[in-house]
């Protein structure tokens, strides 16, 4: 009767024990009071799956689908004298359409981190100022020519996924917007 009170007693202490461990290790990262400031000045902006052609030797190649996301200060997109969703898609369009950010026939050369930094100047230098804090790749893939039209004349032919855009260092594009920003986003609209 002892060995079985002692056997509860011990099944006891070690649940409860690993409880605790388990609550303290499993318990939010602590922000600092700077990064919490920061976070309340910016609004994460979800981006739009937009096309881009690729053009190479006067032909259109392929295109990329893109759908990129932002983290911005609330103080910048107030500021603005349209939409931030649409002066994005133009920026776009303007620094992808022919560019060499991304070269299909050395992808070994595609750098993400440079990209999103890319992405990030040049809409700051389009907006005038320092609005747009973090780009979130979510989306970037090619879709070849061939398997626009085989689309397009519902054509029999098995299909061929998009092929997801990988850089130099093995990385695939597919950050994600934190989750509650997503919530406060659409209950904002």
């Amino acid at each position: 009767m002892l060995k079985l009170v002692l056997t509860g007693v011990w099944v006891c202490v070690v649940t409860l024990g690993s409880v605790y461990f388990s609550m303290q290790y499993a318990s939010a990262p602590v922000i600092s009071e700077a990064e919490a400031d920061r976070r309340a000045s910016e609004e994460y902006i979800p981006g739009e799956i937009i096309t881009v052609p690729v053009i190479k030797e006067g032909a259109v190649q392929g295109y990329f689908l893109a759908k990129l996301s932002f983290s911005a200060t609330k103080e910048g997109i107030a500021k603005l004298h349209a939409p931030l969703r649409q002066v994005v898609t133009d920026e776009l369009y303007d620094m992808l359409v022919g560019s060499k950010f991304v070269d299909l026939a050395d992808t070994g050369t595609f750098d993400l981190p440079t990209f999103k930094v890319a992405v990030k100047d040049g809409l700051n230098k389009k907006l005038g100022s320092e609005v747009i804090t973090e780009v979130l790749v979510e989306q970037l893939e090619y879709l070849t020519k061939d398997d626009v039209e085989r689309v397009a004349n519902s054509q029999n032919r098995p299909y061929q996924k998009p092929v997801p855009v990988v850089d130099k260092n093995g990385n695939v594009a597919a950050d994600k917007i934190p989750e509650g920003a997503v919530k406060a986003n659409s209950s904002a609209h």
